[in-house]
């Protein structure tokens, strides 16, 4: 887990309604919303909430600072705490900022490749309205993320600061945007050259070759492009400082003479990170379409300012038409001047309209011709459908793959089936979200992952589309109730596949040759199960439920019986789960006698010993 503050670059931007607002939006995604959290206010609503911070903050007039800490918790790829887990992570973590007492709205995100938590905070005490700022908070964070991640059994991550800010926020620029940074370039291209310098002209001559240029700034160094960026001459190498290297070669002497770019051997230039395949033809249809969108925003501005200019000087004419009329026409200087104001009123009225109507388009220019990172234009094309675009971004890094609950195929023929299924988005690694009734599947390029609370209509989508993509000799990693779970689909929807573990195959030749309960108490129960596992994602307290199978063999709880359609269901309770499992008549007559928490035995599918006698 990984915990960082992200600090609003211009105080004048900061604004609580905004952040709530965008961390609400679900962006036309189904599934990006997963969890919401009000905590310190009086509206359990997150725009109400809004509204009370903002007002908490206006009461505060003296604090020049940003009144709003913006944290995000970052889980590992696979990982997803429960909401219960993630309302302790959040107050304890914001306890230990010393924000325990003020307001907050969480939200979390589950549209990308990491399960992360917002966490928009009031930094004005709610009573006190004084601001409180966490001094050193980077390190008061990685000390309760290494103790809440031992606590709640999360995979650990490093929390060592081991590289300078500059440097963090070029990878992050990498990896956000796709495209190399300055810095990262350098030490790709020249950081081995320039450790070896022997003296000031050989560094001089090193950057010279690249197109760079190493300038004095304050009290240090900082190697310089042509086109204005720089960055510090100690963020490539600790040993590249001005201290250390004056040390080495005396005091320091500028370059002789400017650089020339057009004659170095290679010069920085933002293009994509460095992958295993050829993107030159794509990042050049990027770069001629973002040339397009400029010129298009700025024709679109000039066009919409024109109008705007036009509606004035029709309205200065009228408005120049009206006096003239007034001052011709009889009557009282009072009345005169009374239509005067009038006048005046309705223009000014009218200009504040136009004025709205060209803001309003204005801002719909922007939006539509707004330029697009490297990687956001990728994820585009590839949720149009571009090949080429998809295989750009799981190219662009090295990845573990999807982990957690996962299906995949490493044989077998492929199986054209058809599954329709919704797309929803694509991540920044390539990963496409698949949208099945209320499940979320996530593909990869290699497996696939299902989402918790995954329906019984999802899973055997999901089997349909590896058998569609990859094959129908199955792999399943993941739980042992997601392993029997897949079993238990294959071999109620008789689907042509095998599964590489032996164990795994033989449930379900077993399952296929069993017949002892009908087709339509197996529908009963899932129909059930269906039922319980929605309720279940809004009401915390109620057990997992899932179909019964030959694994569940041994001793388990009564928990009741249901009736669905006419069809009897036994509810057996094991380890915090319900397993339903279809019964006859006689059996659940049997069963009705027994008390909710007795003792049953499980002999195998459908046979249920009570008290020496079994159904």
């Amino acid at each position: 887990m990984i915990a960082k503050h992200v600090p609003m670059k211009s105080v004048k931007k900061s604004d609580f309604t905004s952040l709530v607002n965008y961390l609400a939006d679900a962006q036309e995604k189904s599934g990006r919303v997963a969890y919401t959290a009000v905590t310190n206010c009086e509206s359990i609503d997150l725009r109400g909430a809004a509204i009370e911070v903002t007002a908490i903050q206006g009461m505060n007039t003296r604090a020049e600072a940003d009144k709003t800490y913006h944290l995000i918790l970052s889980f590992r790829a696979g990982e997803r705490p429960d909401d219960n887990v993630l309302a302790v992570l959040e107050n304890k973590i914001c306890e230990g900022l010393g924000y325990g007492e003020h307001q907050r709205v969480s939200v979390a995100h589950d549209d990308t490749d990491n399960f992360h938590l917002h966490i928009a905070i009031n930094k004005i005490h709610p009573t006190r309205l004084t601001i409180h700022s966490p001094y050193n908070d980077h390190k008061t964070l990685g000390k309760l993320c290494a103790a809440l991640e031992l606590q709640y059994g999360l995979e650990r991550d490093n929390h060592q600061a081991v590289k300078v800010g500059s440097e963090n926020r070029a990878l992050d620029m990498e990896h956000h945007a796709g495209v190399e940074s300055l810095l990262g370039w350098i030490k790709r291209e020249c950081l081995e050259q320039l450790q070896v310098a022997a003296s000031w002209a050989d560094l001089h001559r090193i950057l010279q070759e690249h197109g760079l240029e190493l300038k004095e700034r304050g009290n240090g160094l900082v190697i310089a492009h042509q086109d204005g960026l720089m960055v510090k001459a100690s963020s490539v190498a600790r040993e590249l400082s001005k201290a250390k290297l004056v040390d080495r070669f005396g005091e320091f002497t500028s370059q002789p003479r400017p650089v020339n770019a057009e004659g170095s051997a290679k010069q920085y230039e933002a293009r994509p990170v460095r992958s295993h395949i050829d993107t030159s033809l794509l990042f050049a249809r990027y770069k001629n379409e973002q040339q397009g969108r400029g010129v298009d925003r700025a024709q679109g501005l000039k066009e919409a300012r024109a109008k705007r200019d036009r509606l004035i000087a029709e309205l200065k004419r009228k408005s120049k038409l009206k006096r003239a009329t007034t001052k011709l026409a009889g009557g009282s200087q009072p009345e005169k001047q009374l239509l005067y104001a009038m006048i005046s009123q309705s223009v000014k009225g009218e200009l504040n309209a136009i004025s709205e109507q060209y803001g309003r388009e204005r801002e719909r220019i922007v939006k539509q011709y707004r330029p697009l990172q490297w990687v956001d234009w990728l994820r585009r094309e590839a949720t149009k459908g571009d090949q080429e675009a998809l295989a750009a971004l799981r190219a662009r890094m090295v990845t573990f793959g999807l982990k957690g609950n996962t299906v995949s195929a490493s044989g077998g023929e492929l199986k054209r089936i058809g599954v329709k299924v919704d797309q929803v988005g694509v991540t920044k690694k390539g990963t496409v979200i698949y949208r099945i009734g209320a499940s979320a599947v996530r593909d990869d390029g290699d497996k696939l992952k299902v989402s918790r609370g995954v329906t019984r209509e999802g899973l055997e989508a999901a089997l349909r589309l590896v058998m569609e993509r990859y094959g129908t000799h199955i792999t399943v990693n993941g739980t042992a109730d997601f392993k029997a779970h897949i079993v238990e689909v294959a071999a109620s929807a008789k689907l042509c596949v095998t599964f590489a573990d032996a164990t795994l195959e033989r449930k379900r030749v077993s399952l296929l040759n069993h017949a002892t309960l009908a087709p339509h108490s197996f529908a009963a129960a899932d129909q059930y199960i269906a039922e319980r596992e929605q309720k279940r994602l809004k009401i915390f307290d109620i057990m997992e439920h899932r179909r019964y199978n030959e694994a569940d063999v041994g001793v388990a709880s009564f928990a009741g019986v249901r009736r669905i359609e006419g069809e009897a269901l036994a509810l057996l309770q094991r380890n915090q789960v319900i397993l339903v499992m279809p019964i006859d008549e006689k059996t659940a007559n049997r069963l009705s006698r027994l008390s909710i928490g007795d003792q049953v035995t499980c002999t195998g599918i459908g046979v249920v010993k009570t008290k020496g006698r079994s159904r």
